[in-house]
C-alpha cells in the first residue's frame, strides 16, 4: 500500500486531468501533497463555485475508475519546455526555466501530462476514497503583482472509513471553532478601531482567565517559584544588548519617543528579569532562582496570518526563568516536566508529542555547554519515561529545547510548554554568581513556558471542550432560574449563599418560560441551572439540573453547595 504523501499526490494529479477535462483551457501551476491532503493551483476562465468541486469530483471517480498507469519518463530541459509551451501552460515553462535539472520528468496518465519528480502510485485506481474540500485564492508563487489562481484544496485515503473519519473531524473542528464560539457565549472580541489582533476579554472570558490564572499561580507557588512583575515597555539599549534589535526587529513594534530616547513595547520578558537577577551579588548557595511572570508581550503579526486568539500581536506569556548551577541543570529541568504535565492534566489534556531539538549549525555558546545541556533533557525524558523524537539541529542558535504538544478531543496537536537553554543572554549581560570556589561564574539560564500564552491557551480549551467547559473552568458554573417574579428574591439570597462559597453564580430575572431559560443555559452551557419555586422556597431547596445529565431533582441547599465543591476540587 502506498504511503498517505505519495497517494495525495497522485489524487492531486488526477483532479487536475479532471479539470483539464472540464476547463480545457486550464493552466496549471502545482500541486503538492500536504499534511492532510493536497491542492493543485490553477488558472481558471471563471471562479469555481461549489457546483463544480462536485462535477471534478464525478469526472475523478470515472478517472480512477479507468485504471490509467503513471508512466515516467525523463526529457531534456529543452524537450520538456517545448511540451509545456505547445500544451499552453506557462507556469510549468516558468519551472522548468528555474530548474537546476537538466532532465526533469515528467508523468503521464491518460491524456494530463504533468511535470514532476513523483513519487506516484501505479495506477489511478489506487487513489482510494477522495473529496474535494474548498477553492481559495492563491497568487502565483505568492507575489500579488502575479496571476491569481485558484487552489483547489482536497483530501483522500485508503478507505471510506477513515475519509468519513476526517470528514467528521472537520465538520466537528468548525462548531468548535473558539471564533465562532468566543462571540456566541460572550467571552471575547476582537474590534478593528481598537486594531487587529489586540484581544477584548469580556467578563465571561475573564472569569475563565482569571480562574487559569489563580490555578497557575498555586501550582507555581507550591513549585518554588516566585512571581514577578515588569514594565511593558523599555529603552533601546536594553533590546541592543539582549540582541532582540539585531534579529528580532522585524516581529518589534517601532519605537516610541520618551524624552529624547527610543523605548519599544517588549517582545519577550527575559531582559527584564535579568536585570532583577543583576541587582546583587549572587551566591552559589542562591540559586537555583524561579522566577514567574505572567507578562504581556507584544509581537508585530502580518495581518494575513492573524486567527483569533490562535495568532495576535498582544498576548500574555506564561513565562518563567530559571537561573541555576550547571549541577542543579537536571534537577530543574526534572521538576519543569512534572509541573507541566500536572498542570496540563488538570486541563484535560492527558496525550501528547515531545520533541527534543538539538543544535544547529549556527550556535552560540561553548560544545561542552550544549552537550551538557542536551544530555540534562535527555537524561530527564529518560528518567520519566517519555516517548520524544529528536529534531537534529532544530534547537535555536541560542540553545537546545523540549517541546510538549498536546493532543485535543480532536487528536489535534498543539505547541504548549517549550523547556529552552540560553547561552546567549548569560553571555550577553554578564551574568555571574560566585561559586564555591570564590571565583566568578556564568549561571545557566532556562527559559520556559507551560502553556504557551493565555490567549492561545484559552482558545485551545475552548476548542477541545467545545466551549463547555468543565465545572472549575465554567465562566458561570450555575445559575438560578426563578419560575416566577415572586420567587426572585428567594433566587437572589440562594446566589448569594452559592457565591460565598466561591462559587460562580448568575441569577436569569428574566420573564420568560422556564423552557426557554432552560434551553438558554443550555446554549450558554451552565454546567447546573437550580430552579427554585413554591416548593423549593418553602424546603429552602432548589430543582437541580444538569448540563450533562438532565434533571437530577430537589436538593438541599447545602447539598448542593456540597456537590459543586467537590466537583471543582477533583476538576472533573
Amino acid at each position: 500500500m502506498p504511503d498517505l504523501e505519495t497517494l495525495r499526490h497522485s489524487a492531486s494529479h488526477v483532479m487536475a486531468q479532471a479539470v483539464q477535462h472540464i476547463f480545457p483551457e486550464a493552466k496549471f501551476a502545482i500541486g503538492p501533497a500536504i499534511e492532510n491532503g493536497f491542492y493543485y493551483d490553477i488558472e481558471l476562465p471563471r471562479p469555481l463555485t461549489p457546483d463544480d468541486l462536485a462535477t471534478i469530483e464525478a469526472e475523478m471517480r470515472r478517472i480512477v475508475a479507468q485504471d490509467l498507469p503513471f508512466d515516467r519518463s525523463e526529457l531534456n530541459r529543452a524537450e520538456a519546455r517545448e511540451l509545456f509551451e505547445k500544451r499552453g501552460q506557462p507556469f510549468k515553462v516558468e519551472i522548468i526555466d528555474e530548474l537546476e535539472d537538466d532532465s526533469p520528468s515528467i508523468y503521464v496518465q491518460g491524456d494530463f501530462v504533468d511535470l514532476c519528480r513523483g513519487p506516484h502510485v501505479e495506477s489511478t485506481r489506487e487513489i482510494g476514497a477522495f473529496k474535494l474540500l474548498s477553492v481559495a485564492g492563491a497568487y502565483w508563487r505568492g507575489d500579488e503583482k502575479r496571476p491569481m489562481l485558484q487552489r483547489i484544496y482536497g483530501t483522500t485515503f485508503p478507505t471510506q472509513e477513515e475519509l468519513d473519519g476526517y470528514l467528521w473531524r472537520i465538520e466537528e473542528a468548525k462548531k468548535r471553532d473558539h471564533r465562532r464560539l468566543g462571540p456566541e457565549l460572550d467571552l471575547f472580541s476582537l474590534s478593528e478601531d481598537v486594531g487587529p489582533g489586540l484581544i477584548l476579554w469580556h467578563p465571561k472570558g475573564s472569569r475563565v482567565r482569571v480562574a487559569i490564572e489563580d490555578f497557575w499561580r498555586k501550582c507555581h507557588f507550591d513549585a518554588g517559584y516566585e512571581l514577578v512583575y515588569s514594565p511593558h515597555i523599555g529603552r533601546g539599549e536594553l533590546w541592543q544588548i539582549s540582541g532582540h534589535l539585531q534579529n528580532y526587529s522585524d516581529i518589534m513594534f517601532s519605537a516610541m519617543d520618551v524624552d529624547g530616547q527610543d523605548y519599544y513595547t517588549r517582545p519577550m520578558n527575559c531582559p527584564f528579569h535579568i536585570q532583577m537577577y543583576k541587582t546583587k551579588t549572587r551566591s552559589y548557595r542562591d540559586l537555583p532562582l524561579r522566577w514567574g511572570e505572567l507578562g504581556t508581550v507584544y509581537r508585530y503579526e502580518r495581518s494575513g496570518v492573524l486567527h483569533g486568539l490562535l495568532r495576535v500581536r498582544g498576548f500574555t506569556q506564561d513565562d518563567a526563568h530559571i537561573f541555576c548551577r550547571p549541577d542543579q541543570v537536571e534537577a530543574e529541568v526534572l521538576g519543569v516536566i512534572d509541573l507541566a504535565l500536572s498542570m496540563l492534566k488538570a486541563f484535560g489534556f492527558e496525550h501528547y508529542d515531545v520533541y527534543l531539538s538539538t543544535r544547529p549549525e549556527k550556535y552560540v555558546g561553548d560544545l561542552d555547554r550544549w552537550d551538557e545541556a542536551t544530555e540534562a533533557l535527555k537524561h530527564a525524558m529518560d528518567t520519566r519515561g517519555m516517548r520524544y523524537m529528536v529534531d537534529e539541529g532544530g534547537g535555536a542558535f541560542y540553545g537546545p529545547k523540549i517541546d510538549i504538544k498536546i493532543k485535543d478531543a480532536l487528536d489535534r496537536a498543539w505547541q504548549c510548554t517549550t523547556i529552552q537553554f540560553d547561552f546567549n543572554l548569560s553571555e550577553r549581560f554578564k551574568m555571574t554568581f560566585i561559586g564555591e570556589d570564590g571565583k566568578e561564574h556564568r549561571p545557566y539560564m532556562v527559559h520556559r513556558t507551560l502553556l504557551g500564552s493565555m490567549e492561545r491557551f484559552f482558545a485551545i480549551l475552548v476548542e477541545h471542550y467545545g466551549g463547555a467547559f468543565p465545572l472549575w473552568l465554567a465562566p458561570v458554573q450555575a445559575v438560578l432560574l426563578p419560575i416566577a417574579d415572586r420567587h426572585l428574591a428567594y433566587a437572589d439570597e440562594t446566589a448569594n449563599k452559592l457565591r460565598a462559597l466561591g462559587l460562580r453564580v448568575d441569577v436569569d430575572a428574566r420573564r420568560e418560560k422556564m423552557n426557554f431559560k432552560i434551553r438558554e443555559a443550555q446554549m450558554q452551557k451552565v454546567p447546573y441551572m437550580l430552579v427554585v419555586g413554591d416548593k423549593e422556597i418553602e424546603a429552602g431547596s432548589a430543582s437541580l439540573r444538569s448540563r450533562k445529565e438532565g434533571d437530577l431533582g430537589p436538593k438541599s441547599l447545602t447539598e448542593i453547595g456540597e456537590m459543586l465543591l467537590e466537583e471543582i476540587a477533583e476538576k472533573k
